[in-house]
C-alpha cells in the first residue's frame, strides 16, 4: 500500500481525544500517515477547519472520507477491523464500558482542555488551572468506584475494552496539573498494567513525530 492510501490521522501528540485513537489504531496494528495540527497556532487550527469544521484534532481520513470526534472514530475502527475487538460482546459490559470511556472523554477531558483553561485564565489568572483540577478530581472519584464495580486485569474484566483507551490521557492530565492520585489506587493498577503493553506505548505522547512541540 502506498503512503498517499493510507489513512491519515490529524493528531497533536499531547491531545488526549488523539492519544485514544492512537492507541486503538496501535491496537489494531492499522499503518497510517500520522499529520501534526499545532494547537497552538491558530493558522494550523483555520487550516485543519477545512478538513474538520469544528478545527479540533483528532481528525481521520480513510478512503476519503473524514471521521471526527474520537469514540466515534474507535468505534468505526472497531467496526471495520474487528480483529482486537474493543468492545465487549456482552451488552452489559460493553454499556459499562462505554459510560467509562464517556465518563472521562465528555465528562472530565472537556473541562481541562487547552481552550477552556485559555478563557479562564484570561479572567483571572491562575483560575483555569484551578478550575481543572477540581472536575478531575471529581472525575477521578467517580471513576475509581466504576472500576471497582467493573474491573478485573483492566476496566472492564480482562480484556482491554474502550474505556482502557481513555485512562492513560486521563493520568497524564492529573500528573501535568500535580495531583495527588494516591485515593485512586484501581485507577492507578489498571493504568499502570496498560503502560507495559506495546500498542499503549506506541500511543503516548513521548513517542510521536511532534513530541516536545510546545512543550
Amino acid at each position: 500500500m502506498s503512503s498517499e492510501q493510507k489513512p491519515i490521522l490529524y493528531s497533536y501528540w499531547r491531545s488526549s481525544c488523539s492519544w485514544r485513537v492512537r492507541t486503538a489504531l496501535a491496537l489494531k496494528n492499522i499503518d497510517y500517515e500520522y499529520k501534526t495540527v499545532d494547537l497552538l497556532s491558530e493558522e494550523a487550527k483555520n487550516q485543519l477547519k477545512t478538513i474538520n469544521p469544528a478545527g479540533k484534532v483528532p481528525a481521520y481520513v480513510v478512503n476519503g472520507q473524514v471521521i471526527s470526534e474520537s469514540l466515534a472514530i474507535i468505534e468505526y475502527l472497531d467496526e471495520t477491523h474487528p480483529d482486537v475487538p474493543l468492545l465487549p460482546k456482552d451488552p452489559v459490559k460493553r454499556a459499562h464500558a462505554r459510560a467509562i470511556a464517556f465518563l472521562v472523554t465528555s465528562g472530565i477531558q472537556p473541562l481541562h482542555n487547552l481552550k477552556v483553561l485559555q478563557l479562564l485564565n484570561k479572567k483571572e489568572a491562575g483560575f483555569g488551572g484551578q478550575f481543572a483540577k477540581q472536575f478531575i478530581v471529581e472525575g477521578l472519584t467517580a471513576l475509581e468506584v466504576l472500576l471497582k464495580e467493573h474491573s478485573g486485569k483492566y476496566a472492564i474484566g480482562e480484556t482491554v475494552t474502550i474505556a482502557d483507551l481513555a485512562i492513560p490521557p486521563l493520568i497524564y492530565s492529573a500528573n501535568r496539573f500535580n495531583l495527588d492520585l494516591s485515593a485512586y489506587p484501581t485507577v492507578n493498577r489498571i493504568n499502570e498494567t496498560l503502560a507495559e503493553i506495546p500498542a499503549f506505548i506506541a500511543a503516548h505522547p513521548d513517542n510521536q513525530p511532534d513530541t516536545g512541540l510546545n512543550a
